[in-house]
């Protein structure tokens, strides 16, 4: 499953350097004005594995394909976004689409570089996103309410249903997110997230973005973010968008002495990447053969024959069993000739659930 992220945040607070600095495409026009970005940047990008590239050298397959994630660069949201504001309708509606949001605060301060408010203030930025998100998942829902209160009125098994939608207004008006309601396996709830696909049930990644100073020490601005994103149960990171730009140019050695230079471990991408999956409840498993070496990326959980489905769907509906290694035990031995010397190779039926990092060939007969 690709795995869909949007970048949200105030106009220029550095959405579009992030987005270019994420997926190194210069394709996100970046300004020091409000609402430079009016039509969603996109770009597809390659999900870089070092098991998978190991696993390319020990098959000798030629070909490599990575999974992909997408980031969307979605314009700054004004306050009354929700209400239209600043083109805002538009701007949630493509919220609506993506797994997870990047939140980008502004961390910084810099004069020549205008603020929307006119002072960097993370506490109050925040609120307004967070705000207009509630917002918009609140008219959606009154606007179910009125038409579940017409329709139950020929349909008395939608009553439940009714009662819950008002349960849950009261919950968003109370200003908490659909994401912390106390019932998240309630039957109603996954019914309406389904069809509304409320904003604030999404998970959230608060990205603090800081000048190159900012990386070395956490500041008062970049604190307050972090203690924020502690209160709502959100990810939190910090990046230096600037500096992740300058990496997209380099070798891969070259970035490596950079962010160590630096003082940061891991490249603002890896970073989103692993929080996203892990927000997410991703995991990663491969296969091969002497074409090529993959990654597909599945719920955690998942059983073999819905894995195998991702790959294609006879696979599922035809499934034998799936012979299966780890990662680490494959390298280990070198090969498959050794792993199956070793006694290594499992042979797994219906009822496994596909761990991260397993390599996988799935016997199936249609």
């Amino acid at each position: 499953m690709g795995l869909k992220i949007g970048i949200v945040g105030l106009p220029n607070v550095g959405k579009s350097t992030v987005f270019n600095a994420l997926t190194g495409a210069q394709n996100a026009e970046v300004a020091n004005y409000p609402f430079c970005t009016i039509q969603p940047n996109r770009a597809i990008v390659p999900l870089r594995d070092p098991r998978l590239e190991r696993l390319q050298e020990l098959v000798g397959a030629p070909n490599i394909i990575y999974a992909t994630i997408e980031f969307i660069d979605i314009a700054g949201l004004a306050k009354g976004a929700s209400k239209g504001e600043g083109l805002g309708n538009q701007f949630l509606g493509q919220i609506r689409d993506v797994d997870a949001i990047v939140h980008v605060v502004r961390c910084f301060d810099d004069p020549n570089i205008v603020h929307v408010s006119g002072e960097v203030n993370p506490l109050e930025d925040i609120e307004a996103i967070n705000l207009e998100l509630a917002l918009a998942d609140l008219e959606q829902l009154e606007r179910k309410i009125e038409r579940l209160t017409s329709d139950v009125k020929g349909d008395k098994n939608l009553i439940p249903l009714l009662e819950f939608a008002r349960t849950l207004k009261s919950h968003l008006e109370a200003g908490r997110p659909v994401s912390s309601y106390p019932d998240e396996d309630d039957e109603h709830l996954e019914a309406l997230e389904h069809e509304l696909r409320f904003l604030t049930a999404k998970p959230v990644i608060l990205v603090a973005n800081v000048d190159e100073t900012g990386l070395a020490e956490e500041g008062p601005l970049t604190g307050a973010a972090k203690e924020i994103a502690a209160r709502q149960g959100s990810d939190f990171l910090v990046l230096c968008a600037k500096l992740e730009e300058e990496l997209g140019d380099m070798t891969a050695g070259e970035r490596t002495e950079f962010l160590q230079l630096a003082g940061v471990e891991e490249s603002g991408l890896n970073q989103v990447v692993s929080k996203g999956f892990a927000a997410l409840n991703l995991i990663s498993f491969f296969t091969k053969n002497e074409n090529e070496v993959r990654a597909w990326n599945i719920p955690l959980g998942m059983l073999a024959p819905k894995a195998a489905g991702k790959i294609h769907t006879d696979f599922e509906r035809g499934f034998i069993r799936a012979e299966v290694v780890s990662f680490e035990t494959f390298e280990k031995y070198g090969g498959d000739a050794a792993v199956k010397a070793a006694g290594q190779m499992r042979s797994e039926g219906k009822e496994y659930i596909v761990q991260d990092g397993d390599v996988i060939l799935f016997r199936f007969n249609v």
